[in-house]
């Protein structure tokens, strides 16, 4: 009977055993299936064909560009592709090289589990996380590089088309599903090293190949493992202490308060020279930005950054160390609404002369849940960086990384008034002498006109906490007044992102 029991109970458990195996297959399937349909979806881009007039001016963070020389007779409207297609009159060269400078953070896919969760993609829900670290990154570059810097091989990235990004999407889809089938390993796709240059530490000088070396270092700060002090893993790290899971959706207030943790908390010494603030309530106080210039506290546990093969001698590391300075430059979010459901047309001409400072570092917002990251502008429409497009996880921590993929050489269009209202508008201080100037430039855009009732935001003076406003700040409040109304239906007819 004993005998016939165990038997009984050692079949159950194989059984029970057997069934869990099947059911972890299943996961496992699922979950291998569901990042293949990532791939397709956010694979995909139609041939990037965006208009821009030769007879206005293009805003691009605070610079302006004309793409119409003197003698040009040529039409009115131009396709802006690749300059071998005619359109090379003017300087729409030095836009191209200038929009494809700016960092571009996009959708990764194969990353290290994010925390509080098995995710290893935020394809499909971390849009505004990715504009955010590109307004960051933006952010950096003036802190670092200056608003004139350049990438050198800028103008050598093609443009994003059907044919490349779709023939990638079906080798990760044919990839992706002979694992499945075979029971064979993933095939990593990862991508591969590009050669470097040859003439490194050669013919280049030392100032530009210091600036490489920021510029590699920058956007090692926002690799996709959780040592990376403003990546991905840290952003969501930072996000659960506000209810905010990986895989949540995330707003454009609550995406200001933790890139400021984020800056704050950064153990590098590096990024010891500047901090972040955000508005409260759409307001900022005076008395609490120059706080926040003051100088810095020794950061614990610097982080040298990543020295490339045959990079900085130990001479040379020792010279560009950072060394403490006398204040802080101070990155001030914004947080604020420009209208009600849609935004309100007496706001375009501000948004307008927002872009055009150089001190600002752009907007994050788009449409509901589809984020993205706007530098500028021409005519009606804004131009902004997309980061619906899911790529391969790069390992940052090597000092020779490619860095194709953090570039995009395809800038996008979007009409003014399908600009969703919530967004947080970004600027960059160096010292209080620059807040100064810039609180008096911006006092004057914000002065209402006669058919606006509110600014959009304002400057007084004092501290915020004068006022309590921010006794009992939750979670939740750090949306206000970014509250929608009840849930309603939404067509995808002409949403602008195409995924």
């Amino acid at each position: 009977m004993l005998k016939d029991a165990a038997l009984r109970n050692g079949f159950s458990s194989s059984v029970f055993q057997m069934e869990n195996k099947g059911s972890d297959e299943v996961e496992k399937l699922k979950t291998k299936f569901y990042s293949v349909w990532n791939n397709v979806k956010y694979s995909w881009a139609l041939k990037s064909k965006t208009s821009f007039s030769r007879n206005s001016p293009v805003l691009l963070l605070g610079k302006c560009y004309h793409f119409k020389a003197d003698d040009d007779d040529s039409p009115d409207e131009a396709s802006y592709r690749e300059p071998e297609d005619g359109f090379s009159m003017g300087n729409v060269e030095a836009f191209r090289k200038d929009f494809t400078s700016r960092m571009w953070l996009t959708y990764r896919e194969e990353f290290p589990p994010l925390p509080g969760s098995t995710l290893t993609t935020d394809c499909g829900w971390g849009c505004l996380l990715r504009a955010g670290q590109m307004m960051l990154a933006q952010a950096l570059v003036l802190h670092f590089l200056g608003r004139d810097w350049t990438w050198s091989e800028a103008l050598t990235l093609q443009p994003l088309d059907t044919e490349t990004w779709t023939t990638t999407a079906a080798k990760r889809l044919v990839a992706s599903l002979e694992a499945s089938l075979q029971g064979s390993p993933k095939i990593s796709s990862r991508q591969s090293s590009e050669p470097q240059s040859s003439s490194q530490g050669s013919a280049e000088e030392a100032e530009a190949h210091l600036k490489e070396m920021y510029h590699r270092t920058i956007i090692s700060w926002f690799g996709d493992t959780s040592s990376a002090l403003l990546g991905l893993h840290r952003l969501v790290r930072l996000g659960l202490t506000m209810g905010k899971n990986a895989g949540n959706w995330y707003g454009p207030a609550v995406v200001a308060h933790i890139l400021k943790k984020a800056v704050e908390e950064a153990m590098d010494s590096g990024l010891a020279g500047i901090t972040a603030y955000v508005s409260q309530d759409c307001t900022v106080y005076s008395a609490d930005v120059a706080d926040c210039h003051k100088p810095p506290r020794a950061r614990q546990a610097p982080v040298s950054p990543p020295i490339a093969e045959g990079g900085l001698s130990k001479e040379d590391q020792a010279e560009s160390a950072p060394i403490l300075p006398d204040s802080q430059a101070v990155i001030i979010l914004i947080p604020v609404r420009l209208g009600g459901e849609k935004i309100n047309p007496e706001y375009f001409e501000f948004v307008k002369n927002i872009l055009s400072v150089e001190y600002c570092i752009g907007i994050i917002g788009g449409k509901p849940k589809q984020a993205c990251y706007f530098v500028g502008f021409q005519d009606d429409s804004l131009i902004y960086m997309d980061p619906h497009y899911c790529q391969s996880f790069v390992d940052v921590s090597t000092g020779d990384f490619p860095l194709q993929s953090f570039h995009c050489p395809s800038p996008k269009k979007i009409p003014f008034s399908r600009m969703d209202p919530s967004c947080t508008i970004g600027f960059y201080s160096r010292s209080i002498q620059d807040y100064n100037r810039i609180r008096e430039e911006l006092s004057k855009l914000l002065q209402p006109s006669t058919k606006e009732k509110y600014p959009a935001f304002t400057f007084v003076q004092g501290h915020g906490k004068d006022y309590d406003l921010s006794a009992g700040l939750t979670p939740e409040k750090l949306e206000w007044p970014f509250i929608r109304s009840p849930p309603r239906t939404v067509t995808t007819a002409g949403d602008f992102v195409l995924l």
